[in-house]
């Protein structure tokens, strides 16, 4: 029953806005690579590979859009576009990998005649979409045996279908577990500041009749110290070559909290968020975020006037604290350093 949150139809690049939900299912229409670059900087769309796909269908419209009659014209113009694209978020890896495969496929089709170029340029960014989704149907079957039955699973954050192309990440290897007949029960972390746990998480798994569990950031010690959780699973936004992990902030308390009580701490993520470039989490660039974001909820504002405010999205987990790393192609456990490289390398076989 997961959703898909980002279609393209009649020509048009259609997402929901998530930053309406779960009040408001409301689906908005972009017909230019400009209004997706805004999307995606606005947070209408979210999570790693969601942005990824959004970032690919995004450089699509633009190449449609291009005017020019050859392909070095064309390739300059297209440059510009995906330049506009990657400006929008500078943590999610997936952003900037879908838009290197974008520009990949142009050269690589480069005898088409333009109007041919923009049409594989299209299909190749809805293959992406397709392909994301498979992926994480893929991660889920993987990860799921690592969840045993009447386990007791902590998220953080939004790593489901709304994060992706369909399905999710850590939420897809829960809903393969729950496929499996295992019986699970969800802790969803609200994930302050954008309340992505309240608001998205505990909206999809209501959606699909998963038992979820509503509880605030600062709450999720405490129930360790219960008894009360078995494992924890969090999606990923960049993963360095180490194993370090970047994904949204509070990531890394969850991780502290989860190793001094003995709990595992696994990080679901395609292998498209493995940047072998970045040698570990010190090189990851996180991005910092309005601060109305800290001092507002909607109209309402909870700080006084003029406070200083910090905003970092991201923080970075130690790859030390991580029990296992869930991927399509399998599990990478102890070594990460060689088990992520030969995850890659399998994929250019």
């Amino acid at each position: 029953m997961s959703i898909k949150p980002i279609l393209f139809e009649n020509g048009v690049v259609r997402m929901l806005d998530q930053r309406l939900l779960p009040t408001r299912e409301v689906w908005n229409d972009y017909r230019d690579f400009q209004g997706v670059a805004e999307a995606i900087t606005t947070m209408v769309v979210r999570g790693a590979p969601a942005i990824g796909v959004a970032a690919a269908l995004g450089a699509a419209l633009g190449a449609r859009d291009i005017q020019a009659d050859n392909f070095t014209a064309f390739a300059a113009e297209l440059d510009k576009v995906c330049a506009v694209l990657a400006a929008t978020r500078p943590t999610a890896v997936n952003l900037f990998w879908a838009l290197d495969r974008m520009q990949a496929c142009a050269r690589a089709h480069r005898d088409l005649a333009v109007p041919q170029l923009k049409a594989r340029l299209l299909a190749e960014a809805c293959e992406m979409a397709a392909e994301d989704e498979r992926l994480n149907r893929a991660l889920g079957a993987n990860g799921a045996p690592l969840i045993g039955d009447g386990a007791r699973v902590l998220t953080h954050c939004n790593a489901g279908a709304l994060a992706t192309g369909g399905y999710g990440t850590a939420l897809g290897v829960i809903r393969a577990a729950v496929a499996q007949g295992k019986t699970l029960m969800v802790y969803a972390d609200e994930t302050r500041p954008f309340l992505q746990g309240s608001r998205l998480t505990a909206w999809e798994l209501m959606r699909d009749g998963i038992p979820v569990t509503l509880i605030c950031d600062n709450m999720a010690g405490y129930l360790m110290s219960k008894g009360e959780i078995d494992c924890v699973i969090v999606g990923a936004d960049r993963i360095a070559a180490n194993g370090d992990v970047a994904n949204k902030i509070g990531t890394y308390t969850v991780a502290v909290l989860a190793r001094e009580h003995g709990i595992p701490f696994y990080v679901a993520a395609p292998v498209s968020t493995i940047d072998l470039r970045i040698a570990d989490g010190g090189g990851i660039p996180i991005e910092e975020r309005s601060a109305r974001e800290i001092t507002h909820v909607g109209e309402q504002r909870l700080a006084p006037e003029s406070i200083g405010v910090r905003n970092p999205a991201f923080d970075v987990t130690p790859a030390r604290l991580v029990s296992g790393i869930i991927t399509e192609r399998g599990v990478v456990t102890g070594n990460y350093l060689q088990g992520l490289k030969d995850l890659v390398e399998k994929g250019a076989e």
